[in-house]
Order: C-alpha cells, then sequence, then structure tokens
C-alpha cells in the first residue's frame, strides 16, 4: 500500500511538465516482481492484444520476453513501394540474441538511464503517459503507414507533445492503477525475464509429449530416401503450424530445420522460404516449444498424433512411387515448384493428405504468414464458398504422367525469389504459361470426361473431420476460414483440385515474402488473381453451358468478358437441372443428398434461404424462437440501413453479446459482407464498392480475428437492436439509441468487456482460440 500511495502522488507531475518526465523516481516494493506470475500476465490482456505479429505498432512483439526485450524497431514491413528486400526480422529465427537485434536496429522499450530504483524507460512513460492523460479523443490508427515510432525519450517528449492522447494502451483506456503499479515496479527492479530455471521450462517439451516428439522425430529423420522426401514435404506445407500432439490443446509446438539431430539443442536453420537451401550438409527436422502467448491470428492447429502418423505411413511410405526415391536438391527454381521438385511421389498421395487438412492448408493462404494482408485478400470476393475435385476424377491424381508433362506450364513467379523486377510483369511469362495449362487441363477433361463431370467428382469426405465444403470471410485485410456453408449463397463459389490447391498453397504461403520487393509482392498478386478464376472455371463446368457466360460476367462486373483470363470452357455438364437458378439447385442437392452425414455439414439456419425465398420483414412481436429468428434473418437481407451507413473497411466484423436472464449468454458474429463489382482492381478497391448491395450475415460463435466492435445487449432489447440494424437512418436519436448498444474503445469499461469475449472464446474452442487482435478496432473515440 506504501509503494501504491506512493506512486499516486508522483503521477500528476506528468501534467505539470512542459517536456517529457525526467526519470521518474518509483519506491522499489518489498518483493521482487516476478515477471511470468505477475507482469506477463497483464502484458497478454493489455498490450498483446495489439503487439504480436508482423502488424505489430514499430515491430514490437510483446506476446513472450523475448519480444519485449528485443524492443521496437522503426522500419516498417508493409511497404507497397519497397523496391529492395528488407532484411527479416522473424522473432526466434532471425537473432538470437539482444545484441544480435541492436545491429538490426532495433531499440530497447524497458533499458532506464537512471540508476536502480528509478526507470525513464519509454515503455513507462508511455504507460505513465495514459494514466495522466486517461481519455481517449478522435482516431486511432495503430497500423497506420505515419505511425511513430520513436528509439529515445528526446523523441518520444516530442511525440507526445504534439499527440498528449497517445500514450498506452493505444487509444483504449489505461491500466488499473495497480496493473500500473505492477509494470512500473518491475521496470524500476530491472524489467528481468524469467529465470534461466524458468526459461528452461518454459522451452523444453511437456512431459505429456516427449514420448511422441521422440517418434516424431525419429520418422522424420530416417536415412532413408523415402522418408527424407516426405519429411521434405510435410515440413514445407507444415512449416506455419501450431502443432499438438493431441486434442488437449495444452502445449504447442514449431517443426523447423536444423543442423542439429534430435537429442541435441535444435541450432535453427534460418531461410526466407522452407524449402530454400539449407547450406548444410545434412537437415534435420525438429519441434521446438512455442511459448509465445498464443494469438488467434496466426494460430493454425495441426494434430500430429498417432492415427496421422499411420496415414502418413498409408499416404506415403507404403504405396510405391513413380520413380525410386532418390534425395532432391536444393535448386532454386526446382524447390520452388513442387510439381518438379517431388514428382516422385505419387499424386494421389500428396492430394490426399491436403484433402485430410483442407481447411488448414487453405487457412494457412487465409490468415497466412503475413498479419496484415490486403495484398493477397484484395484478390478474393468477401463471402465465398470452396469445394475440391474428387481424386477418383482429378485427371492429374489418375494420370500422373500430366503432371510432369505440364511442369514448365506449372511454375510460379516465386521461383525469382523475394526480387521481381516491375517491367518484367509487362510480358508476364508466368501469365502466359498459366493459359498455356489452363487450356492443355480443359482439353483433357473435354476428352476424357466427354459427357461432362457430375456430383460424383466433388469429394464428399470419408469421416466426421473432413472438411469438403469451406466458407471463406473477407474482413478487408484480414480472411477467415470455416468448415461448412455459412451465409446465404454466395456469387461465387471455386472448385479445386490438386494442380490448384498446390500452386495456391507455394503461391501465397511457403514461396512468399513479406519483406520482399514492390515486384515480387505484385508478381503474387497477379498470379493469384489468376487461380481465382481457375477455380471459378472448374465451378462452371459443372453449370449449364449456356448460362456460364452470363454467370462469370455477374461476377466481374465492368469487365469485359474477354478479359476474365481462363474463364471459357466448352465441357458439358454431367448434371440435369430441374430450375433456372442452377447454383442454387448445385448446392442445395450437394449439402442435402451427397456429402457425407458424419461431417456435419448443413446450411445456415439464420442467413440461408432454401430455394431462394426472401427475406422476412422484421417481426410485428417477439414471444417466440421463430420470432427471434426471423428477426435475425430479416437483418441479414442486402442493403440494410446498418450496412450502408457504416461502409468503410473498419465495419466488416463485430461480436454481439446477447444477455439471456438465468441462462448462459448467446454469442453471435456480425460479419459484412462487401459488394465489390469485381475483384480485379490493384487500386482503387473504393471505386467497385456499392453499400447498398453489402450484406451482413450473424453467425453463432465467433468468426475472424479482428474485431471491429462489440455490441452488448440483453434479450430484452435485442428486438430493439435488430430494428436498429434494419431501419436506422443515421439521425443523432439513432445513433444515440446505437450507442446504447455499444462498447466504444474510449468507454471507461473497454477492458471488462474486452475481457468477458475473449474469456468466452477460450471457453468455447479451448484448442482453437487465441487472443483477439484489437489493431483494427473502430477508430473513433466517442
Amino acid at each position: 500500500m506504501r509503494f501504491f500511495l506512493f506512486l499516486l502522488l508522483l503521477l500528476p507531475l506528468a501534467a505539470c511538465a512542459p517536456k517529457l518526465l525526467p526519470p521518474v523516481a518509483i519506491q522499489i516494493p518489498d518483493r521482487p516482481i516476478e515477471y511470468l506470475a505477475e507482469v506477463k500476465p497483464i502484458l497478454d490482456s493489455r498490450c498483446v492484444v495489439c503487439h504480436s505479429c508482423y502488424n505489430s505498432p514499430c515491430q514490437l512483439k510483446l506476446s513472450s520476453y523475448d519480444g519485449l526485450d528485443r524492443g521496437a524497431g522503426k522500419k516498417k514491413i508493409y511497404n507497397a513501394t519497397r523496391l529492395k528486400t528488407m532484411d527479416p526480422t522473424r522473432l526466434f529465427i532471425d537473432a538470437q540474441s539482444t545484441e544480435e537485434w541492436r545491429k538490426k536496429g532495433f531499440t530497447s522499450v524497458t533499458a532506464s538511464s537512471a540508476g536502480l530504483g528509478f526507470n525513464d524507460s519509454l515503455m513507462l512513460e508511455l504507460l505513465n503517459h495514459k494514466m495522466d492523460n486517461p481519455k481517449s479523443t478522435g482516431e486511432y490508427f495503430s497500423e497506420a503507414e505515419d505511425l511513430t515510432c520513436v528509439e529515445n525519450g528526446s523523441e518520444l517528449g516530442k511525440y507526445l507533445k504534439k499527440h498528449p492522447n497517445r500514450g498506452m494502451p493505444f487509444g483504449f483506456p489505461p491500466l488499473k492503477k495497480e496493473e500500473f503499479a505492477t509494470i512500473a515496479g518491475w521496470l524500476a527492479q530491472g524489467a528481468k525475464g524469467p529465470s534461466a530455471e524458468q526459461q528452461a521450462v518454459l522451452s523444453a517439451p511437456a512431459k505429456k509429449d516427449i514420448a511422441a516428439i521422440k517418434r516424431w522425430e525419429s520418422f522424420f529423420n530416417q536415412d532413408d530416401a523415402k522418408h527424407s522426401v516426405t519429411a521434405r514435404y510435410l515440413y514445407e506445407h507444415l512449416f506455419l503450424a501450431q502443432i499438438t500432439f493431441d486434442a488437449s490443446g495444452e502445449s504447442y509446438y514449431e517443426l523447423v530445420r536444423s543442423r542439429t539431430p534430435p537429442g541435441k539443442p535444435i541450432d535453427l536453420i534460418a531461410t526466407v522460404r522452407p524449402y530454400d537451401d539449407p547450406r548444410t550438409n545434412r537437415v534435420y527436422y525438429r519441434f521446438r516449444r512455442i511459448y509465445s502467448t498464443i494469438v488467434h491470428k496466426t494460430h493454425m492447429v495441426f494434430t500430429l498424433d498417432e492415427a496421422e502418423r499411420a496415414r502418413v505411413q498409408e499416404l506415403f511410405i507404403k504405396p510405391k512411387w513413380l520413380q525410386e526415391p532418390h534425395a532432391l536438391s536444393y535448386d532454386t527454381k526446382l524447390s520452388a515448384n513442387p510439381f518438379a521438385a517431388f514428382e516422385q511421389i505419387p499424386p494421389r498421395s500428396r492430394y490426399r493428405f491436403l484433402l485430410d487438412h483442407a481447411q488448414y492448408i487453405v487457412m494457412t493462404f487465409i490468415r497466412g504468414p503475413v498479419c496484415k494482408g490486403q495484398i493477397a485478400l484484395s484478390v478474393i470476393p468477401d463471402h465465398f464458398w470452396v469445394m475440391f475435385m474428387d481424386p477418383e476424377f482429378d485427371l492429374s491424381v489418375r494420370f500422373p504422367g500430366f503432371l510432369r508433362v505440364q511442369q514448365e506450364n506449372l511454375k510460379m513467379p516465386t521461383e525469382r525469389g523475394s526480387r521481381f523486377p516491375v517491367f518484367d510483369l509487362l510480358d508476364n511469362p508466368y501469365h502466359k504459361a498459366i493459359q498455356r495449362f489452363f487450356k492443355a487441363r480443359q482439353d483433357f477433361y473435354a476428352a476424357h470426361y466427354f459427357n461432362g463431370l457430375g456430383y460424383e467428382a466433388i469429394w464428399k469426405g470419408e469421416k466426421a473431420s473432413d472438411s469438403p465444403l469451406l466458407t471463406v470471410y473477407r474482413h478487408f485485410d484480414s480472411a477467415s476460414v470455416h468448415k461448412g456453408v455459412l451465409g446465404e449463397l454466395p456469387r461465387t463459389m471455386w472448385v479445386i483440385d490438386y494442380p490448384l490447391l498446390e500452386r495456391i498453397y507455394y503461391a501465397l504461403v511457403a514461396g512468399f515474402d513479406v519483406y520482399g520487393t514492390l515486384g515480387h509482392q505484385l508478381a503474387v498478386r497477379l498470379y493469384m488473381d489468376t487461380l481465382r478464376v481457375e477455380g471459378e472455371s472448374y465451378f462452371l463446368q459443372f453449370m449449364p453451358p449456356d448460362q456460364r457466360k452470363a454467370m462469370i460476367q455477374s461476377w466481374y462486373e465492368d469487365v469485359k468478358y474477354k478479359d476474365i483470363h481462363t474463364s471459357r470452357t466448352d465441357m458439358p455438364t454431367g448434371i440435369t437441372f430441374n430450375t433456372s437458378d442452377s447454383k442454387r439447385e448445385f448446392i442445395e442437392q450437394l449439402v442435402g443428398t451427397q456429402i457425407l452425414p458424419q461431417t456435419e455439414i448443413a446450411f445456415d439456419p439464420i442467413n440461408y434461404f432454401p430455394g431462394g425465398a426472401n427475406h422476412p420483414p422484421l417481426p410485428d412481436q417477439y414471444k417466440t424462437i421463430d420470432d427471434f429468428l426471423q428477426g435475425l434473418r430479416a437483418v441479414s437481407r442486402p442493403g440494410t440501413s446498418f450496412v450502408r451507413l457504416f461502409n468503410d473497411y473498419n465495419t466488416n466484423l463485430a461480436y454481439l453479446r446477447i444477455r439471456i436472464p438465468e441462462k448462459k449468454d448467446i454469442v453471435a458474429s456480425l460479419v459484412v459482407n462487401r459488394w465489390h463489382d469485381n475483384v480485379t482492381y490493384l487500386f482503387g478497391e473504393n471505386d467497385v464498392l456499392d453499400s447498398s448491395r453489402d450484406q451482413v450475415d450473424i453467425l453463432k460463435g465467433f468468426i475472424g480475428s479482428y474485431p471491429n466492435y462489440f455490441f452488448d445487449v440483453t434479450l430484452d432489447q435485442l428486438p430493439d437492436f435488430l430494428d436498429l440494424l434494419a431501419n436506422m437512418q443515421g439521425t443523432d436519436q439513432d445513433l444515440q439509441r446505437l450507442r446504447n448498444y455499444s462498447v466504444n474503445r474510449a468507454d471507461d469499461d473497454f477492458w471488462g468487456r474486452y475481457d468477458w469475449f475473449q474469456k468466452r472464446f477460450f471457453q468455447d474452442q479451448p484448442v482453437q482460440a487465441g487472443l483477439f487482435d484489437l489493431n483494427r478496432y473502430y477508430y473513433k473515440a466517442l
């Protein structure tokens, strides 16, 4: 208490200081303050929500002591005009000590120029400034391009003088006084991290996982060519995974390449891409414990249990390969083309592995390594469904020689590495190659399936864990992928076969470099543009031939048909349709009678309207469950007042808490699907938007990683809330009504209400959940 009162006496001094505070005197508590037990929980709940990925402001990652000790840097990872590659700055990979990070330009945020018992660190000054200026006012863009990243007290003083309301937490309420006291006392004591003993426990495998790790590392590191090539293929697809060995979700690992074998400390091989030359005589695949705080945006779970080990044996080790198994080189162009690098492995084995983990594979490019993905995600619509070609009908699987013949046409721009000259895109050889492949593929299918393809050609799944149908939502510069068919019938759907799935993965995930040049990122963006149309075209081949042109033209408004590359196909369809709405009839037949029941895939009960039924009006009264369901369905119609009024890129995803008396509260996600006339643009996205055609899906549970807003209503208030969504006109009265249900970033009780949503997420999805990211919370402080 004596320490706490002393701090309270000091805090008002900040308001009187004309410049940045001189070193703040702090009385050290009688007891040492433990980082893991006392400091880290505060950082996790109040700081990691913005500081945990590539998009962390100033690259300050606070999800581990390693990131806190590394500090902040001025270089911007997201630089749309970069003409030279940037040296990678991946925590735990590109430097292994504080000194190495200082050489890379990172500045300490905990170091103090004062003696023990005092602290004038950047971290304390920012936190202290917020305590003195607690009210957030104006607008806050923590990912803004012009965000100032200071490296000393002088720069910080100038910044805070210019922006007096930008202490930390940025644009949110300050820490509680006792939380501030804990952080301040810890900083005054030298900001010490875990002890050597504690760090050893953090980084060591969990006891329950030791046996599994030993078995898997033995499998990955066998000397024979069949195992070593299999291990390389698996690693290149799992390098982003957060791996668990059981269903508990208590511990996670990453699969890494090491110069040292199992049983010895890991000597990490740090390369930009998982297939880059390791420059060592022998590569060992090892499992490294993840002890950073789990954040949802990068939490892509992959389970390596005994069932998976048996499946890998069945798919890769038992079958006879197409060639005598032999070691692979790390030639740049060979490694960048999986169809050439792994041609000895039967395509059936590769494709079945990818299908087993379809949601994870799609998730890697949807959530991916970049954290802030507008470059990659502007290439996809806001809402679409994905399905897959059945291996028994995929001709690249049935006739592997086709892939061998087409290897040159399956090359990707990522074979150029991270430096792709922009002018080379004027006569893009990869665009020409993909056109040649598409024509050859379509000719091959037309000759083999001269009567067209039917429902039997779509993969139906085999077990409950399979994901034969996926929903993708884009939330501006983030996205999410979900098992099943969520929402109303989307404008577009994709059918993905093995060559398409592998190319999407290697172009956008394995081969993509967020530190690469403008040319590299633009080349990948243009390549994915064509892959998207390819997936849509494979869906169209199931549609009536006389409807295909009009259908794809409706997806690409204001784009000439001849410019929609790879869209044309002369194949007949193998399906006889009974209605004029062939797209809806196709998916309803597929979901209703074809997909295996054990996958538990069914239409969304709120947002999907069977047979194209009209949206109902709001009910006159709310007495039954059906009344509430009708209300929810009513506001999911396109062009409601809410989506027309709140139509910028910071209003795409909200979480709704509905308080139920004496029962468990309900959580729902409000996912706004922005209408795009087309998604062929490189710049000027606003020019293809139309808010009158926007639509909101209301979905049970949590969707996405970056909530833009929280709403909190009681069951009695829900009718008024739904009426607002449907009919609000933007008047002051309407805005005040909405304000009654919303959680604004400036609200004094913001953190307590955020905590409820975060806690509920972990309760509902203990394995898949992680911390939400608040960097994109609605920017206006009211």
